[in-house]
């Protein structure tokens, strides 16, 4: 896992849980919008992660 995924996936867990923390002790709802952030930036590292696997295989299949 490279560098720039480990930071996604910080980031992520940051962002999810600052929406979840602001949510419950404001307990106003505006704070799901962090929730949602931080879906859409996990799905941007799974896909990173992906893409990542993928060109490693290809560098192994062909030296």
């Amino acid at each position: 896992m490279s560098t720039a995924l480990k930071a996604a996936w910080g980031l992520t867990a940051f962002v999810v849980l600052a929406g979840i923390l602001g949510w419950v002790l404001s307990g106003r709802p505006v704070f799901a919008v962090f929730i949602v952030l931080g879906v859409l930036t996990a799905v941007g590292a799974v896909v990173t992660g992906r893409a990542e696997t993928r060109e490693a295989l290809r560098k192994q299949d062909n030296p």
